[in-house]
């Protein structure tokens, strides 16, 4: 084992035990999104370098994290995510110029001119907000977002480190995990309800489908590359990370630039 990684780990578990006895560190100012997450002290902290350890150092790794740019290399598809301490998303999508922006239950669609030619100058259309309870394309969400897969992983069985690979002109770790969807939802505690049910359709959980997760990660334990098979379709079946904690931010749209939908069905997102 290398020595500067079991020291990193060594930090971190000094560090969060610093931060516990201080009362935390200092919460963040207002940034995207929904659904709260669970605080890291809530996770488990990781006592070794075993396959398993490795996995929970990561996750509490990437919770910590809080934000990071994504690509989807199948799709050709690109963004950012939030995921703590509140949820956001831009999408970017290769068939369209059109945008999405999902900020808490409010989601935006538009920002390009043939939006603007077709809602009579103003640039987005705004599904959601203020009375809804349900994150928009949560689906999607849950499946871009690294710190619910790295959930998943963890509540599997049996983890197997592949070994150490060339990824992006970096050494990473390689692990891999296999569970089935049912497994890779109910370990999702942190979501409500309503989200579990949209991942578990998202992944087929009806036909009682069996997953593996490949996951690469730098040397800082973050995630840095998913791949996921197994699932239904082939949505986010590989999601590559960058810009992990980096200076990202995402705003709403301006009121005056938006036309109200709400009420109305949530689009499908073409070239997914």
């Amino acid at each position: 084992m290398p020595v500067r990684r079991k020291a990193a780990v060594t930090a971190l578990v000094l560090l969060l035990a610093g931060a516990a006895g201080c009362g935390g560190a200092a919460q963040p100012g207002p940034g995207p999104t929904a659904s709260t997450p669970a605080a890291s002290s809530a996770l488990a902290t990781p006592t070794d370098r075993s396959p398993h350890g490795v996995l929970l150092s990561a996750q509490l790794a990437m919770h910590d994290a809080r934000r990071a740019k994504f690509r989807l290399p199948q799709q050709g598809a690109d963004g950012m995510i939030f995921w703590a301490p509140k949820t956001g998303l831009r999408l970017n999508r290769p068939t369209t110029t059109e945008q999405l922006i999902v900020l808490d239950t409010a989601a935006y669609l538009g920002g390009d001119p043939e939006a603007a030619a077709r809602l009579g100058g103003r640039h987005w259309e705004k599904y959601g907000g203020a009375g809804s309870k349900d994150t928009p394309y949560a689906g999607l969400i849950d499946q871009l977002n690294p710190v619910v897969a790295l959930t998943a992983a963890c509540a599997a069985e049996d983890p197997e480190l592949v070994g150490e690979e060339e990824l992006q002109d970096a050494t990473v770790t390689h692990l891999r995990v296999t569970i089935g969807v049912a497994g890779y939802v109910a370990a999702q505690t942190q979501l409500s309800e309503s989200r579990r049910q949209a991942l578990a359709e998202t992944l087929g959980a009806d036909s009682g489908r069996v997953l593996t997760l490949d996951l690469w990660l730098n040397d800082k334990d973050q995630l840095v590359q998913l791949r996921r098979t197994g699932q239904a379709g082939s949505t986010a079946a590989t999601v590559a990370y960058s810009e992990i904690a980096g200076p990202l931010s995402l705003q709403a749209p301006a009121e005056a630039d938006t036309v109200d939908r709400t009420g109305s069905a949530l689009p499908a997102l073409g070239g997914l």
